[in-house]
């Protein structure tokens, strides 16, 4: 018996693929569409909020929280065996106090971020760099207005200390990054892969749809048999 040729194995393994999958995959493709129609501020009902001014924290009898301070939050934590308040004001400025005394602390210098990654991290001990980036010149895989220290370990991960508030306030590691860039290619931004509502991606994922339902309907398709061709000489 004649073997089979290769392409039309695959071809038949094909349609019964075709089969399996065809639903789930018309259904994401759908679901996706349906979610790249509106903005996701729009999705959470962040246009229905009132623009009204920021009032500051006031706490009566508090030396930190008084009504001349200007703050917008006040978060207590402990650090280093001490309660310590990280005060951010109405301007987006933040600071760190003692909380007992009110006594301001000092920026984080390179070797206090060194110790904290040391102390908080599994395996960091092991520094690469470390760097310093203002508020507004955050390296792209932290996106935060916050000046901090990028901490680099010998496996390639990224930690980043808030200088002003002394907490970990992110960590990067190689297959976040990789994970970041997969999530910008999916929602076809890789300027700000934060834009999961453009004229781009909803033209694709309408496309893409269209040519998934085109193929389920495919499916049904009677298909004929070729007549058998002429014998060989």
């Amino acid at each position: 018996m004649a073997r089979k040729p290769f392409m039309l194995t695959l071809a038949r393994w094909h349609i019964w693929l075709g089969w399996l999958v065809g639903v789930p995959i018309a259904a994401w493709l759908a679901t996706g569409l349906f979610m790249t129609l509106r903005p996701i501020e729009e999705v959470r009902g962040d246009h229905l909020r009132s623009q009204t001014p920021a009032q500051p924290l006031v706490i009566e009898g508090s030396t930190l929280a008084a009504p001349d301070a200007g703050l917008r939050d006040m978060r207590v934590t402990m650090q280093q065996g001490r309660a310590v308040a990280i005060l951010t004001g109405l301007d987006g400025s933040v600071r760190r106090v003692d909380f007992a005394s009110g006594t301001p602390l000092p920026p984080l210098d390179a070797a206090a971020a060194r110790a904290i990654v040391a102390s908080r991290i599994t395996g960091g001990e092991n520094v690469r760099k470390l760097t310093l980036f203002a508020a507004e010149d955050a390296p792209f895989d932290f996106r935060r207005p916050l000046a901090a220290w990028q901490v680099v370990l010998e496996d390639g991960t990224h930690i980043y200390v808030g200088r002003d508030t002394g907490e970990i306030e992110a960590v990067r590691t190689r297959w976040w990054r990789w994970f970041d860039f997969a999530w910008g290619l999916h929602i076809m931004d890789l300027s700000e892969r934060e834009d999961t509502s453009h004229p781009l991606l909803i033209g694709f994922a309408a496309l893409s749809l269209i040519g998934a339902l085109i193929g389920c309907v495919l499916m049904f398709r009677r298909r004929r048999a070729r007549p058998a061709g002429p014998p060989a000489p």
